[in-house]
């Protein structure tokens, strides 16, 4: 495979993104799929903003492509990526310029009612982000589901296993059989 791969899986906070992420990881590992992980969310996390940008685009999409480019140069082909917004239409580019033109992008939507994205975000926020996250994670589900592109692989999460559910976005990406990273 020459061209780079990437797996994008967003959902509304309190989806379970990170753990999900974690979990694919494990399972292409336990298959000897060589690939990379990142959590976007810790790609543009400065305070305060830069002037001019305020959704901290510009820094996410310079350390992606720094961290994309340790990975490619060690031969690594597919990236599994997580963040709340990364599979709208207007991320698309940030992947075409960090990992080539013609990168391959597999979206995921990890879906949750607002009853499980409460009781979930309840026993993982225990500081003062909670109303935040509630109130942020409703208004970004209803958008995720209006604006995902319609080839996006829709997977809900609501009473089912992190192992389950892993194994619904393995099998969304092809990604099958052993796969070692190219020597450079």
């Amino acid at each position: 495979m020459d061209h780079a791969e990437v797996l994008l899986i967003g959902g509304r906070a309190g989806v379970g993104k990170t753990t999900v992420g974690w979990e694919v990881s494990a399972l292409l590992r336990s298959a000897t799929v060589a690939h990379a992980i990142i959590d976007g969310d810790f790609m543009g996390q400065v305070h305060p903003a830069p002037e001019g940008d305020p959704h901290r685009a510009e820094i996410t999409e310079s350390n992606l492509t720094a961290v994309w480019a340790n990975y490619a140069r060690r031969g690594y082909r597919r990236l599994i990526y997580t963040n709340t917004m990364c599979v709208l239409p207007e991320a698309t580019g940030m992947f075409e310029r960090a990992m080539g033109s013609d990168v391959g992008i597999v979206r995921v939507l990890l879906t949750a009612s607002d009853t499980t994205a409460r009781e979930r975000l309840v026993g993982r926020e225990l500081g003062s982000e909670l109303e935040h996250e509630l109130a942020g994670s409703t208004r970004k589900a209803r958008i995720l589901d209006e604006r995902a592109p319609a080839e996006t692989v829709r997977v809900p999460t609501d009473a089912r296993s992190v192992t389950d559910i892993a194994r619904e976005v393995v099998a969304a990406t092809g990604w099958g059989g052993p796969q070692a990273p190219r020597s450079s």
